[in-house]
């Protein structure tokens, strides 16, 4: 059974502007879990990278619209270019979509400059969606600029991944001054969803030591799971398939499961 109308869909942001923590990774995967879980997704790429576009096993060179063309305005004849021509279905999962990037979505920063509500251009093109996903998860570019404030400006919660290495924290205060600035004038709803552990090696004394630290930096907002270092979940990506589809027997595939699991019973917690 479709869980996904019941109620208006949810929009978690994956932010980091540090960049290897694990950020297109959870994207994806938490997506991909959702999904299997039959909750309606849709994964949103706001990376001129285009990672989380090919992790799902897209061509980013047979991609005829992306979201560039969306938040640009781009127009086909004389409709402009609205979300629903844009979206792809996964042949992999069945309830879940895709809003894939291109690297020409690197240029809409200079593009939308001497725009008028430049920050809300993500906002208006993704808030009716929520009638037919239960989850949009947005996957956001490894800086603090245009592109990222558009998706925190769009989000309702911000799910912070962390890699547990040294400078782990290094630019986690500029990132949470940014969200309370968005919280400020673009977006009162904007909530942080938690702090995610990444790359968590428990052989390894940093990894522990950092983990602390973290919980101690976020109190009663790190998630209970924790992704570990797993050579299955780096290699998914090569092969553009999740990790629950690439091996779902792997310790990745159940930690993104058991993130899953936990999204779903914090949100079903506050309701």
């Amino acid at each position: 059974m479709n869980k996904s109308v019941s109620k208006p869909g949810k929009i978690i942001a994956v932010c980091n502007q540090k960049g290897g923590v694990g950020k297109t990774t959870t994207a994806v995967n938490l997506a991909a879990c959702l999904a299997a879980a039959e909750y309606a997704t849709l994964l949103v790429d706001m990376d001129p990278q285009a990672n989380a576009t090919t992790g799902c096993g897209l061509n980013k060179d047979e991609i005829e619209y992306s979201i560039y063309d969306v938040i640009t305005h781009r127009r086909r004849g004389n409709e402009p270019i609205a979300a629903e021509a844009v979206i792809v279905h996964s042949d992999q999962i069945e309830f879940l979509d895709i809003f894939p990037a291109v690297p020409d979505l690197a240029g809409a920063e200079i593009e939308l400059v001497n725009v008028i509500a430049r920050e809300k251009r993500l906002d208006e093109a993704i808030k009716h969606l929520r009638e037919r996903y239960r989850y949009i998860i947005i996957d956001t570019p490894p800086s603090l600029g245009l592109l990222t404030i558009n998706v925190l400006s769009a989000a309702d919660s911000v799910l912070i991944p962390i890699q547990c290495e040294y400078y782990a924290l290094e630019g986690l205060a500029e990132l949470l001054n940014t969200i309370r600035l968005v919280q400020k004038t673009l977006n009162p709803r904007l909530a942080v969803e938690g702090a995610l552990l990444t790359m968590y090696d428990s052989r390894l004394n940093l990894s522990r030591q950092v983990a602390e630290e973290i919980k101690s930096y976020f109190p009663d907002l790190v998630f209970q799971t924790v992704i570990t270092r797993n050579v299955k979940l780096s290699e998914s990506p090569s092969f553009g398939k999740p990790i629950i589809l690439y091996d779902i027997m792997s310790s990745g595939a159940d930690n993104y499961l058991k993130l899953a699991k936990e999204i779903v019973h914090h949100g079903s917690s506050k309701e």
